[in-house]
């Protein structure tokens, strides 16, 4: 299968008509129909159904287009990234974490590292769930982690960065937003949203503030669908502080309890490029003078 067979068979499947199609790609219509044909032939299967009035897509084409689609945007991707990479830069560095406001200093901490070593690339990639089964499989060479993810372990380095508190998130209106610390008491009567993934800090938390009776709750499905609700004014929400984007669009208060979350940066021990402790220094340093900073 070929890059000009994938691109013809969506074309295709776009326009259902094969004159139309090898004319959008520059090609006779006999050597876009041969093209086709080898491509089913390849697959096993029709992938679409010939008739006078053009063509249509078999069930299986349908499900099979699909799936090429996706295929050939990640290619394209694949493409632009490398062509990026090969015009300026020798290497690069990747980094893992589950939100951009993860490592808030980040861009910062690139901003300065380009300064110091412009031929190296510092590449984010946002995967909420899986960035340390990523990093594991070597896929990335920097993962956020919480400390308790890394324990037992073998063959990583680990880098404290921060610790990170508990808050509480509510709308900027909301009572709560007056002060400057949330107890126990203050949740009484209101609806917490729980779940989405939380960490087991704040899974203790939570069902520490459920097991009073005086509190509602509403399981939420993950981080994102947890501060739509708060927006929505369906209830509040408690969150580590290393997830708040600092835009202002909700009041984050300090939760007053003694659960907090160690967060820190993996590397391979087997990784001893200059480069990757040269960024790291940098990023360290930023959070280590970050003194004010509300994490």
């Amino acid at each position: 299968m070929t890059t000009k067979q994938i691109d013809y068979c969506i074309e295709l499947a776009h326009t259902l008509n094969f004159s139309r199609a090898a004319e959008n790609c520059f090609v006779s219509q006999p050597t876009f129909s041969y093209q086709i044909r080898l491509l089913e032939e390849e697959v096993g299967f029709d992938i679409f159904e010939r008739s006078g009035k053009g063509a249509a897509l078999t069930p299986a084409g349908a499900q099979f287009v699909s799936f090429l689609a996706n295929i050939r945007e990640d290619l394209k991707r694949a493409i632009e990234q490398g062509q990026n990479f090969s015009a300026k830069y020798k290497d690069r560095i990747t980094v893992t974490l589950m939100v951009r406001q993860a490592i808030y200093f980040l861009p910062e901490a690139m901003r300065l590292f380009e300064e110091k070593d412009p031929e190296v690339q510092i590449e984010p990639f946002f995967q909420y769930e899986n960035g340390l089964e990523a990093f594991l499989r070597k896929e990335v060479d920097i993962c956020f982690a919480l400390r308790e993810q890394t324990r037992q372990i073998p063959g990583i380095r680990v880098h404290d960065l921060f610790d990170s508190k508990i808050y509480l998130i509510a709308q900027r209106n909301d009572p709560l937003a007056k002060k400057n610390l949330i107890t126990e008491s203050d949740l009484y009567g209101r609806t917490l949203m729980i779940g989405g993934g939380s960490p087991a800090a704040l899974k203790a938390v939570q069902h520490r503030l459920v097991s009073t009776g005086k509190i509602e709750y509403f399981n939420s499905a993950d981080h994102d669908t947890t501060l739509t609700n708060v927006a929505a004014g369906r209830g509040v929400c408690l969150a580590p502080g290393f997830l708040n984007d600092h835009s202002g669009q909700f009041a984050w208060i300090p939760f007053d309890c003694k659960e907090s979350f160690s967060c820190v940066l993996c590397t391979h021990k087997d990784d001893n490029r200059k480069s990757l402790s040269l960024f790291l220094e940098i990023l360290l340093k930023l959070y280590k003078d970050a003194v004010a900073f509300p994490l």
